[in-house]
């Protein structure tokens, strides 16, 4: 089935790909990646477009993008997401994969969008310990780093780190390991099915929104801009 994944660039995103890519049935055809306007990075998870352009280069995969204004309201996502959606149907797309692993009332949500566009929708993490997932990740080469973390649930030090088993020991016993609940995103910087990993340094470390970013920046800094 030809299908396009919903992708983040973190870690579920990654690992739902290296599900449907084993998977005889699937004939992955590219990413779909929500981006906002004027900062020129992936929403909420606050990654530089270019990083997530190398992801897919990395992977040999087309990138679709969901381009959406700052401040974006719900009805203009949807309208940006529906006309990306039906391109994809038009382009020969059947199904659209997501990397969401418990949360009923997400996956409701975005089955209704897809089937809005007579598209069929996947989950291929569906109902998966998240503890069983992380440790899958760490002891099957992926590596990530987190860029985004919540302080409300974890503390603001853990953002810029990388995602192994000594962070998995620092969460907090509440924190879900797969930041499940919003606790942490992540970029995935090297994995199984990359044909390189993607060169990266961190930068600095803000607040913004209530959340805390660590703006990851491509090995030539002379290409970055602002968080």
């Amino acid at each position: 089935m030809p299908t396009v994944l919903s992708w983040s660039g973190g870690k579920d995103s990654a690992l739902a790909l290296h599900a449907l890519l084993m998977d005889p049935n699937v004939d992955v055809r590219g990413l779909l990646t929500t981006i906002t306007d004027g900062y020129d990075r992936v929403s909420m998870h606050g990654v530089r477009t270019e990083l997530v352009t190398a992801q897919a280069k990395a992977l040999g995969l087309e990138l679709w993008t969901v381009r959406v204004p700052r401040s974006c309201t719900n009805d203009e996502y949807e309208q940006a997401t529906r006309t990306q959606l039906e391109a994809c149907r038009e382009s020969g797309i059947e199904c659209i994969a997501f990397g969401d692993l418990h949360l009923a009332d997400v996956r409701a949500y975005r089955e209704r969008l897809i089937d809005m566009a007579h598209l069929r929708s996947a989950f291929p993490l569906w109902g998966k310990p998240t503890m069983s997932l992380a440790r899958t990740f760490i002891r099957d080469g992926f590596k990530a780093v987190l860029v985004c973390v919540d302080p409300r649930q974890i503390d603001v030090s853990l953002c810029g780190r990388d995602f192994d088993a000594a962070l998995l020991d620092a969460l907090p016993h509440a924190a879900d390991p797969c930041g499940e609940h919003g606790e942490f995103h992540t970029f995935v910087y090297d994995a199984p099915m990359f044909d390189r990993p993607i060169a990266t340094q961190r930068g600095v470390v803000v607040e913004r929104d209530g959340f805390v970013f660590c703006d990851l920046l491509p090995s030539d800094p002379g290409s970055a801009t602002s968080l």
